[in-house]
């Protein structure tokens, strides 16, 4: 009998441990990342009119790669969709400023803030989530 009991127990701190790893590093991505897109949408909203695609285009750049690097370890544990739904916002909020239309980049920017935070409370370790 203590023998399954220590099982369990062992088995629930496995899960616990690993959840909590996991939803670290999705808490430290998703800052990144909307860390990244704030200051993209500072410069497209408050940059010199001669620099701002140039330096538009090199921020999202960064930020598309950053993307890159992080959505291989965050599709271990969340659903391909949601990532899909990121990957899609950042492949158009970069067309968006590649043809300057910058209010519209705006607009998916700020798109894409909203289902990164949205992917950040859905993993989120709390009670709401378990039941």
């Amino acid at each position: 009998m203590w023998k399954e009991t220590i099982i369990c127990i062992v088995i629930v701190l496995i899960i616990i441990v690993g959840n909590t790893i996991t939803q670290n590093y999705t808490v430290e991505s998703v800052s990144q990342l909307n860390g990244s897109l704030m200051e993209l949408k500072h410069e497209m909203e408050n940059g010199e009119e001669d620099s701002k695609e140039e330096k538009a285009k090199n921020k999202i750049d960064k930020t598309f790669e950053e993307w890159e690097n992080r959505h291989s370890k965050l599709a271990y544990f969340i659903e391909h969709d949601e990532l899909e739904k990121v990957e899609d916002d950042l492949t158009s909020l970069k067309s968006y400023i590649g043809t300057n239309e910058f209010e519209e980049a705006i607009s998916q920017l700020d798109k894409c803030a909203f289902v990164l935070k949205h992917i950040q409370d859905k993993y989120a370790f709390n009670l709401e989530n378990i039941f």
